[in-house]
């Protein structure tokens, strides 16, 4: 455990011993789309909402039902046995983990949240800091995950929203457009009514003196303007398909008519073939 020393003055102007910091190690993963805490708050559980469990063989795991985990203090052996233990919980787990590292200093003497290396600085180590810390650290994973993914799916519009202006048509089937939507509408689902990335978490209106060390911490991480950001980016997506899949399907229904008309002058075609005499 590393140590760092701030140094201080009284009142008097006359100096005082510094202070020792205390580092502790915080490691944060996003791990799938959904992770199922309930067997997990059958352990050693030492609080709810989020979730939070000593794990064995040291350090303490803040666990999200979206599918995040951010470690306290944990060894890197702890950790694989924990994560080993989470595996069977996880629903739709991602290909490639995200995850980010980073120290946590407790230090008394200073009115920092953030320090000028971005490490995270508070006053003590209680439960519900801890907490409320995991909530923002989890949530700036969830972000980062979705801004690649919008990334992508900007990747895979834009030669649609091209091929539209150069030749009039999308050039794509209605069901890869269809599965455009339901993907925009998953992360729409997931930001809102699971992660709820720019709402403040229920632990700040239980202790309500935690409500600047929240505020603190999203602006640093910028989560409100993150996800404004991917809303708006949604959104158009949302829009761009919609027009895209309206465009497919109203050509596909002038085919069709075109096909019923075909067909009824075949029909005629027949039946006056039929009356010229001798046929």
């Amino acid at each position: 455990m590393s140590l760092s020393q701030t140094a201080a003055v009284r009142r008097d102007g006359q100096p005082v011993a510094p202070t020792r910091a205390t580092a502790i190690s915080v490691r944060s993963l996003l791990l799938g789309e959904r992770l199922d805490t309930r067997p997990l708050e059958r352990g050693t559980s030492l609080a709810t909402s989020p979730l939070t469990v000593a794990v064995d063989g040291g350090g303490i795991a803040v666990v999200f039902r979206y599918g995040a985990i951010v470690l306290f203090e944990t060894p890197a052996t702890a950790e694989q046995r924990f994560l080993a233990q989470c595996d069977p919980l996880l629903v739709e787990r991602f290909s490639s983990v995200e995850s980010e590292e980073l120290q946590l200093l407790v230090r008394r003497d200073t009115e920092q949240l953030v320090d000028p290396s971005g490490n995270i600085v508070l006053h003590d180590r209680t439960v519900e800091r801890l907490q409320l810390v995991a909530d923002v650290l989890a949530k700036n994973l969830v972000l980062s995950h979705y801004e690649a993914r919008m990334a992508a799916i900007f990747d895979h519009i834009e030669p649609l929203a091209a091929m539209l202006r150069r030749k009039g048509r999308a050039g794509v089937a209605g069901k890869v457009l269809l599965q455009h939507i339901g993907e925009v509408l998953l992360m729409q689902q997931k930001m809102v009514g699971r992660v709820e990335t720019g709402e403040k978490p229920e632990l700040v209106w239980e202790h309500p003196e935690l409500d600047r060390l929240y505020m603190r911490l999203a602006e640093e991480y910028e989560l409100r303007d993150r996800s404004r950001a991917i809303d708006r980016k949604l959104d158009i997506v949302s829009r761009t398909v919609e027009t895209l899949l309206s465009l497919e399907q109203t050509r596909s229904s002038l085919r069709v008519e075109w096909y019923i008309v075909a067909l009824i002058v075949a029909e005629l075609a027949i039946a006056m073939y039929s009356l010229i005499p001798g046929h």
